[in-house]
């Protein structure tokens, strides 16, 4: 286990840094899986104060890199692994399964049986890994553009 990386409770003052967290992925990350014109539908935060609300208003984690914002992720009431993203600056390092982990301890603790996600192109791959099975692939509609993702699941004992 990496000690450089910590995973806390995400606070009223990360906002700004899960906005730029989310933003650099899409535009520098997912933008190897969908075109320029999905990318700029998808990489938006209109509501910055809706966007702090949803993080507030459930369990919701960042990870930290030797001390800076690298990651984030939350679970809503119902399982949904609604956002997971990791800075491009520190992808490989190990920061996606430390949240994932965290995600699934609380899922637990909770009593979920499953953990659901929309998976993008991009992140397909991570959670195949980590034991989540597609549903099946769906297009999500951001701002007139079409988004294939795919609704998957994990199941838990």
């Amino acid at each position: 286990m990496d000690d450089r990386i910590l995973i806390r409770p995400y606070a009223p003052g990360d906002v700004d840094a899960t906005i730029e967290i989310f933003l650099s992925a899409i535009r520098e990350v997912a933008s190897k899986d969908y075109s320029p014109a999905q990318i700029q539908a998808w990489a938006k935060v209109e509501d910055r104060g809706l966007w702090a609300e949803r993080r507030t208003s459930r369990p919701a984690w960042i990870a930290e890199f030797d001390g800076q914002p690298a990651g984030f992720s939350d679970l809503t009431g119902d399982g949904c692994l609604d956002m997971m993203f990791v800075h491009p600056e520190f992808q490989g390092l190990g920061i996606a399964s430390r949240l994932l982990s965290r995600v699934e301890d609380e899922a637990l603790k909770l009593g979920f049986s499953r953990i659901y996600i929309e998976a993008s192109r991009t992140a397909r791959p991570f959670f195949e890994r980590k034991g989540f099975r597609v549903i099946t692939k769906q297009i999500v509609e951001k701002r007139g553009q079409g988004l294939e993702n795919f609704l998957k699941e994990k199941l838990y004992q």
